[in-house]
C-alpha cells in the first residue's frame, strides 16, 4: 500500500489532519483549563453570598459551600479591603498563583501544558474578577487533582474526535484521489504500454479523454509525442529503403564515372583551345563525383569518413567552386559572383570536404537567385579571427522560408526551395562538425541570406 500513490496520499492525509488537530488541541485545552478555574471562582463567589447575607453561618454549611465550589477558601476584595469570606484547612502549602485577569494566551497555553505534565496534586491560588463587578477581585485556593483529571478527560475526547475526523476525511480524499487521479493515470500508463508494444501502429496512439485540465494536457502532450514518433519511425523506414537504393545507384554510378574518366585523356589531347581549357575542370568534376559516390557508399555503412586535414589555400578552393557555378548560370539570368579571400590565407581542412561544403552553399544561393529570375549577387568572404578561420557565403536572394529555417540542417525537412531534399545542408553541417567547427545561419530575409563556416585553428570549436 505504501508503494501506491493513493496509499501514500491516505497516510499523509491522516498525518496532516492529526497535526492540524494537535494545533487545535493545544489552545483548546488551555481554554478548557481557564474555563474550569473561572467556574470555580464563580462558584466560590456564589458561596460567599451566603456569608455576606448573614455574618454568622453554621460551620457545616460553610464546609458544604466550599465542597460544592471545590475550593479550600475564598477571599473577596471589596472597597480596597481584603476579606477572607470562607475558609477550611489547606492540606499543603500553596504551590503557585495564577492571575486570570487579562492573562496572555501564550501564558495560558504554557500553564496548561505544565499542568498536564505534572502528575502530583498541588494546591494553587487562582485570582480573577468577580461576576457582575461584585468587588475588586476574588481569589480561591484549590487542588489541581480535579483540574488535571478534567483536562485529561477533555483531551482524550478531543483526540478521539480528531482521529474519527481524520479517518473520515482521509477516506473521502482517498476515494476522490483514486477516482480523479489514480484511475486516469493508470489509463494513461496502460495506453503507453499498448503503444510501446507496436509504436508503428497509428491506431494505438492515445486519444485524450481526461476531464481534469492537467491530465488532459498530459494526454495531449503524450498523444502529440506518439504521433511524431510514429511518423519518425515511418520516415526512418523510408530513409533506410532510400539509403539502400542510393547505395546501389552510387555503386553503378561510380563504375560509369570511372569509365568516363578514361575518356578525359583523349579530350586533353584535343587541339581546340576551349576544350583544352575546360578539360582540367571536367577531370576535377568527374574525380569529385567519384569521390562523392564512394563517400555515399561509405555513409551507407557508417558516418561520413573523418576528414584528412591538411594545410590548403582557401582561395583556390573557392575560385574553383565559383568557376563551376558560373558555367551553370547561363545567359538568361544576370548573377554575379565575387570573391573576397586573402590570397595568402591557408586553412587546415580536408580539401575535398571543404570544397563540397562551399559548393553546396554557393549552389543553393545560385539556385535561389535563378528561381527568383531577377539576378543578384553571390559573395564569398573569408577572414581570420583570434582562434578560427571564418568563411561567409552571402547572396541577395529572397531569403529562406520559415519552415526551412526551423529544420535547416535536418535531412528531408530543411529544403531551402520547393522540391529540395535538405540533404545538402545536413551533409555540409556534418562535414564541418567533423573539422571541429560549425556551420550556422547568420541571417536571412528579403535582402538576402548569409551562412557562416567556422573552422578552428586549434581545438574544436
Amino acid at each position: 500500500m505504501l508503494r501506491t500513490l493513493s496509499g501514500r496520499f491516505l497516510i499523509l492525509t491522516i498525518i496532516f489532519v492529526m497535526l492540524a488537530e494537535v494545533l487545535i488541541f493545544v489552545p483548546s485545552i488551555a481554554r478548557f483549563r481557564e474555563d474550569y478555574m473561572l467556574s470555580r471562582l464563580e462558584r466560590a463567589q456564589i458561596a460567599s453570598l451566603a456569608l455576606l447575607a448573614d455574618d454568622m453561618i453554621d460551620p457545616d454549611l460553610e464546609e458544604e459551600l466550599l465542597r460544592n465550589a471545590e475550593v479550600y477558601n475564598v477571599v473577596l476584595r471589596r472597597d480596597e479591603a481584603r476579606q477572607l469570606i470562607l475558609q477550611s484547612p489547606v492540606p499543603q502549602p500553596i504551590n503557585a498563583t495564577y492571575d486570570l485577569r487579562d492573562a496572555p494566551a501564550l501564558t495560558l497555553i504554557r500553564d496548561a501544558m505544565a499542568r498536564l505534565a505534572e502528575p502530583e496534586p498541588r494546591v494553587i491560588r487562582v485570582i480573577g474578577n468577580p461576576v457582575r463587578e461584585a468587588g475588586l477581585l476574588i481569589e480561591v485556593t484549590m487542588d489541581t487533582a480535579g483540574l488535571r483529571a478534567a483536562m485529561i478527560d477533555y483531551g482524550l475526547r478531543i483526540l478521539v474526535l480528531s482521529a474519527v475526523i481524520s479517518i473520515f476525511t482521509a477516506t473521502l480524499l482517498f476515494v476522490s484521489v483514486r477516482a480523479l487521479l489514480v484511475k486516469p493515470i493508470k489509463g494513461v500508463v496502460s495506453a503507453m504500454q499498448t503503444y510501446a508494444a507496436n509504436p508503428e501502429d497509428a491506431r494505438r496512439i492515445l486519444t485524450p479523454t481526461a476531464r481534469v485540465t492537467e491530465l488532459r494536457e498530459a494526454e495531449e502532450a503524450l498523444a502529440k509525442m506518439e504521433t511524431e514518433l510514429t511518423s519518425a519511425l515511418k520516415q526512418k523506414e523510408r530513409l533506410a529503403q532510400l539509403g539502400s537504393a542510393v547505395a546501389k545507384i552510387s555503386h553503378d554510378l561510380r563504375n560509369i564515372l570511372t569509365s568516363a574518366q578514361l575518356f578525359t585523356d583523349r579530350i586533353e589531347a584535343s587541339e581546340d583551345p576551349g576544350v583544352r581549357r575546360m578539360a582540367p575542370k571536367l577531370v576535377n568534376s568527374i574525380t569529385r563525383a567519384i569521390n562523392l559516390t564512394e563517400a555515399t557508399l561509405a555513409f551507407g555503412k557508417a558516418e561520413e569518413p573523418p576528414p584528412q586535414l591538411a594545410r590548403v589555400p582557401l582561395g583556390d578552393i573557392v575560385e574553383d567552386v565559383l568557376d563551376s557555378e558560373r558555367l551553370a548560370i547561363g545567359d538568361d539570368v544576370d548573377i554575379s559572383m565575387s570573391l573576397d579571400v586573402p590570397t595568402d590565407m591557408v586553412v587546415r581542412a580536408d580539401p575535398e570536404q571543404l570544397h563540397r561544403v562551399v559548393s553546396n552553399l554557393v549552389r543553393n544561393a545560385r539556385q535561389a537567385l535563378m528561381h527568383l529570375g531577377k539576378g543578384g549577387e553571390i559573395s564569398v568572404h573569408a577572414f581570420e579571427e583570434e582562434d578560427a578561420w571564418v568563411i561567409e557565403v552571402s547572396d541577395t536572394g529572397p531569403g529562406l522560408p520559415e519552415k526551412a529555417q526551423a529544420n535547416l540542417f535536418t535531412p528531408f525537412q530543411g529544403g531551402a526551395r520547393k522540391g529540395g531534399s535538405g540533404l545538402g545542408l545536413a551533409i555540409a553541417a556534418e562535414l564541418i562538425r567533423g573539422h571541429g567547427g560549425r556551420l550556422t545561419l547568420q541571417r536571412t530575409g528579403p535582402d538576402g541570406t548569409v551562412f557562416r563556416i567556422l573552422l578552428p585553428m586549434g581545438h574544436a570549436a
